[in-house]
């Protein structure tokens, strides 16, 4: 398990500091979140192959008769529903004449600045990390410790969340939290592949499509469309519909219901 970045910065995790550093800590937790959405990353990674999508979105690709949203330059969608504000300039830290980095508090773990985001209209929004609900249209001013940036999900999204590894296919996808974020309607399709050569270019690859009725409060799972050598035939799903007590953020959550999966369809009431 390591950052991503180049060189002459340095990626290993050990030059960071150790358990308990506020440096290590915020940088262990953001990775290890990264490594549970790798559904959702691998996934959005075969819509820009199959689709065109984009695994980055500026906003004006979504919300283009939103005047404001469609200047912004500081914000994107990760994917089609995680809006993402970065913290790029420095809150708790500082360099002197001679580049060396001074803390601004004593203990940065208890710090929390504000930092301004904008949502755009047309949605509801989802703190990621509380599931705090906001209506779309609007500045905010969310607080950031150390090792939180905003993160807001879109009402309607179906985000798969998979287990904690240190490498990508280390463990099965074989039981997935399924987070429904419900207040509009939505739907998702879960790609998997081989994961380590280029038969996804031969049609050897699997889409299971996720669709949410706001209305019926329904999930509907599809059957599953393709395959490809070492696919799972059989899997758990944890559904989770997301409220202020399902649990929030990069922990695992209260499953509102979990069902069986062997490639036929489901439909699940919640």
């Amino acid at each position: 398990m390591r950052n991503h970045c180049s060189s002459p910065m340095v990626s290993e995790l050990y030059e960071f500091g150790k358990p308990g550093d506020w440096a290590y800590d915020a940088m262990i937790k953001t990775i290890k979140l990264r490594y549970r959405l790798l559904p959702y990353i691998y996934s959005t990674a075969s819509d820009c192959v199959l689709n065109s999508g984009s695994m980055m979105r500026a906003l004006v690709m979504d919300y283009a008769a939103d005047k404001k949203a469609s200047r912004l330059n500081d914000e994107y969608l990760f994917g089609r529903n995680i809006l993402v504000k970065p913290v790029t300039d420095p809150l708790y830290t500082w360099k002197d004449k001679e580049k060396k980095g001074h803390t601004i508090y004593p203990d940065v773990r208890k710090a929390a600045a504000p930092v301004n985001v904008y949502l755009p209209k047309g949605n509801k929004w989802y703190d990621f990390w509380s599931n705090a609900q906001y209506e779309g249209g609007q500045d905010i001013q969310r607080l950031c410790p150390i090792d939180i940036m905003p993160v807001f999900i879109k009402a309607g999204t179906i985000l798969p969340f998979g287990p904690e590894v240190q490498y990508s296919s280390e463990k099965p996808w074989d039981e997935l939290e399924i987070r429904v974020y419900p207040g509009a309607d939505g739907k998702f399709t879960l790609y998997e592949d081989e994961g380590d050569n280029y038969n996804y270019e031969k049609g050897k690859f699997s889409e299971i499509q996720f669709v949410w009725n706001e209305a019926d409060r329904t999930l509907s799972i599809a059957p599953r469309k393709g395959s490809y050598k070492g696919m799972l035939q059989h899997r758990r799903f944890h559904i989770v519909l997301v409220d202020a007590n399902s649990g929030a953020g990069d922990q695992p959550m209260q499953a509102s219901k979990s069902v069986e999966y062997d490639g036929k369809a489901v439909k699940i009431q919640l």
